[in-house]
């Protein structure tokens, strides 16, 4: 009886020792995968900081670029007008009521 209860007691040592091993092997195992993980969170985490330093650069891109083609409309609208009103001076000027032109009387010959 003292040699079954000794077998009995290695095997189960034995099986315990495979589970050990094979749980060793899983953690050693995870701690790759958790290493790789980190490594692909710190990437992120670079790239994320670069994506919003290249989008609050775009945004001031875009602003500049918004400002600058309102100046530029600003600048046409006031020529427009600036060309709009010399034109309608010009014509006023043009046909003042106070600058008639003096008709003379033709002579006829013989008179």
């Amino acid at each position: 009886m003292g040699e079954t209860r000794l077998q009995w007691c290695k095997e189960q040592a034995d099986e315990v020792k495979e589970i050990m091993v094979e749980n060793y092997n899983k953690a050693v195992e995870r701690e790759g995968k958790l290493g790789e993980l980190e490594l692909r969170s710190d990437d992120l985490l670079s790239k994320s900081k670069t994506f919003t330093k290249s989008t609050a650069k775009v945004s001031q891109q875009t602003r500049w670029e918004n400002i600058k083609m309102k100046v530029v409309i600003g600048g046409v609208v006031t020529l427009l007008a600036l060309v709009i009103i010399a034109i309608i001076i010009w014509y006023s000027v043009r046909d003042d009521p106070g600058e008639q032109t003096k008709v003379t009387p033709s002579v006829t010959p013989g008179n």
